[in-house]
């Protein structure tokens, strides 16, 4: 800037102090001062630099005595290090002045761009590196000792979650959905965690969306896909788009995401023997799933002894067939089948209470096999592979559930009993953490109430119990995503226990909303008015006067015609009330009125022959002449016949 002239420094008049100190000058003279600002932006970057500088050396020289732990305040702590380190008198050490600067913040504030800001743009590499490596913050940073501190408390809580699995189950909070009165015996939930869908007893299939629902909990869509069969099982495809449906017919359902169906399984022979040469299932489906790679692929297993794979888009023909054989080679009915998470191997549970695993793409012998895995003649419920896909976990019908290494197949890992289970899809699931096994127990009608119990896969120690409700627990599943409980119950209902804070999205974003309040104008329904006849000449005249139609109705013979009272008692008005007005009625009535015996035919006969032959009307005057006389057989007393012989009695 250039110097301002005397006459101008003349009229800004005496000094002034407080102006002075705003200003930034000394005083005033004859001539302005000049000022650069460039110069003065420069000078405070450089401070603040230098600044940021000393308190990352502040900081470093904190984590070394940090293994001494000595907890002081952060002044004197900084005080003593720094008189330790480099035995400075009269200068402010590092530390020192980073305390200073702390306590002063009030009377001197940084000026130019944050310590953050400033230590990335202009420090030196090797301090940005440390600090991207040791932690990363917003804003100033915290004194050395209470961010240690924090630190620590951090460090607790977390080593406290690793050594207690409890606290990782979300079951703080829950909601119900009502699904209807019977048996809740399906769940599934889609990838993102978005959509429910409940299957029962009741042939129902129920849609809720979590984001869509408010507080009052009810279903967007409710359908019965397969009729009268209670669904099995339901379950979406990997990547969400499409629903397995499996009920108690013998044809598996797909439907999308709106409950549309978009193939359906084709029904085999069933008088064919090997059911390699059918092209469907011949029985009741018992359970499904899909391949967890190939988002077209399904598989099913049913009562005709057969487990097969299946294409979405050709629905003519399964794509493969495997078929459990028990000891003696002979057919066994599987239970529940399922995919291994890479999908290269296929486990059934089936009746004779054996595991039978194949490779995918070799179904003529099982890969491995456990021939007593389970009580012979129970219904293994469920199989399902951990996510680290190196055990399995299988619920039986047995009131077991066991966990298993496939390559050591022969004994379980460890097994858990007296867990009742009386539904044949009773099942079980690991944590997402893989490191808690679930499943749900089964009670009697008033005989208490049904749990789930979460067992420590390692050690099979039970871990928690949550009572659900006064019914069977039949159906329990942990998203991964969401870190959610969905339970599906014996008396209807579906329940989700989550954590507020633990917890992601689902449930936490409907229990939110408020109940949305009816509106008066959405209950009233509106007449509409259809008219069949659009076109002017099928319009019918429009009466513009009630009174001239009335009239008009009077002059019509068919329209002012009184009808017909009913007829009450025998007959009245010529019409016959009892039987009707038909000639077959009046003969039936007369029949029934006609008193007389006709039990001698010979008599009736007779009856009329005296006044025939007195008074002839018909055939005698036309014979009179020709007529011979008549001979009538005289009727012999019953005596005579009593005396005569058997052989030579007259046979009636």
């Amino acid at each position: 800037m250039e110097p301002a002239a005397d006459g101008d420094a003349e009229m800004l008049g005496g000094p002034d102090p407080e102006l002075a100190a705003t200003m930034g000058f000394s005083g005033f003279g004859k001539k302005a001062r000049t000022f650069d600002l460039e110069a003065m932006f420069e000078q405070t970057r450089r401070t603040a630099v230098e600044r940021s500088r000393k308190v990352l050396e502040a900081r470093e020289r904190e984590k070394e005595d940090q293994a001494e732990k000595e907890f002081r305040s952060p002044c004197t702590d900084s005080s003593a290090s720094a008189s330790s380190a480099t035995g400075a008198g009269s200068t402010l050490t590092q530390r020192e002045a980073a305390c200073s600067e702390s306590e002063d913040s009030s009377d001197e504030e940084l000026t130019g761009p944050s310590v953050q800001s400033q230590t990335s743009a202009q420090g030196p590499a090797e301090d940005t590196d440390d600090d991207d490596e040791d932690d990363e913050f917003i804003g100033p940073p915290l004194p050395p000792g209470f961010k240690d501190s924090d630190d620590d408390n951090d460090n607790d809580d977390t080593e406290e979650e690793d050594t207690n699995p409890v606290k990782k189950i979300p079951d703080s909070h829950e909601i119900t959905l009502q699904h209807g009165t019977k048996t809740v015996s399906a769940l599934g939930l889609d990838p993102s965690g978005a959509r429910l869908i409940t299957g029962g007893y009741d042939y129902d299939v129920k849609f809720w969306d979590f984001a869509g629902m408010d507080a009052s909990l009810q279903a967007f869509r409710s359908l019965q896909p397969c009729e009268c069969h209670q669904i099995k099982s339901l379950q979406y495809s990997s990547t969400g788009d499409v629903i397995l449906v499996v009920s108690g017919n013998s044809q598996a359902k797909v439907l999308d995401r709106d409950g549309f169906p978009v193939m359906e399984c084709i029904k085999g022979d069933q008088y064919i023997v090997d059911m390699t040469n059918t092209k469907g299932h011949t029985a009741m489906l018992n359970s499904g799933c899909w391949h967890p790679k190939i988002k077209e692929e399904f598989l099913t297993c049913s009562n005709d002894g057969t487990v097969r794979t299946w294409d979405v888009n050709n629905e003519k023909k399964h794509k493969s067939v495997f078929k459990p054989r028990s000891v003696q080679g002979k057919r066994v009915i599987p239970t529940t089948c399922t995919y291994s998470r890479d999908g290269k191997l296929i486990a059934a549970g089936c009746q004779d209470g054996s595991i039978q695993i194949w490779d995918r793409n070799m179904s003529v012998h099982t890969k491995f096999h456990c021939r007593q895995a389970h009580a012979p003649g129970t219904d293994t419920s469920c199989l399902t592979f951990s996510y680290d896909g190196t055990v399995l976990a299988s619920r039986g019908g047995d009131d077991t559930l066991k966990i298993w290494d496939i390559r050591q197949f022969k004994k379980p890992l460890n097994s858990a009993g007296r867990l009742p289970s009386f539904f044949p899809m009773t099942d079980c699931c690991f944590s997402p953490d893989d490191k808690i096994l679930v499943t749900g127990t089964s009670v009697k009608k008033g005989g208490g109430s049904g749990k789930l119990f979460f067992f420590y896969r390692e050690t099979f120690q039970k871990l928690y119990e949550i009572e659900v409700t006064d019914a069977s627990v039949v159906r329990c599943l942990w998203h991964p995503k969401l870190n959610q409980i969905m339970v599906g119950t014996g008396n209807g209902l579906a329940k989700v226990y989550y954590d507020p804070v633990k917890s992601q999205r689902g449930a936490k974003l409907c229990v939110v909303k408020t109940k949305r309040k009816e509106r008066q104008a959405e209950t009233l329904t509106q007449d509409y008015i259809i008219t069949p006849h659009a076109l002017p000449m099928f319009r019918e005249p429009r009466q513009r006067s009630t009174r001239k139609q009335l009239e008009k109705d009077r002059l019509d013979p068919m329209k002012s015609h009184k009808p017909e009272p009913p007829v009450a008692g025998p007959g009245r008005g010529g019409r016959v009330g009892t039987h009707g007005g038909t000639l077959s009625s009046y003969i039936v009535k007369n029949i029934a009125l006609d008193k007389t015996d006709d039990s001698n035919p010979r008599e009736a006969i007779l009856r009329h022959a005296k006044e025939a032959e007195e008074n002839p009307y018909w055939v005698a005057p036309a014979y009179a002449k020709t007529q011979p006389k008549t001979v009538f057989a005289e009727v012999e007393p019953e005596d005579d016949e009593t005396d005569k012989p058997e052989w030579k009695k007259r046979r009636i």
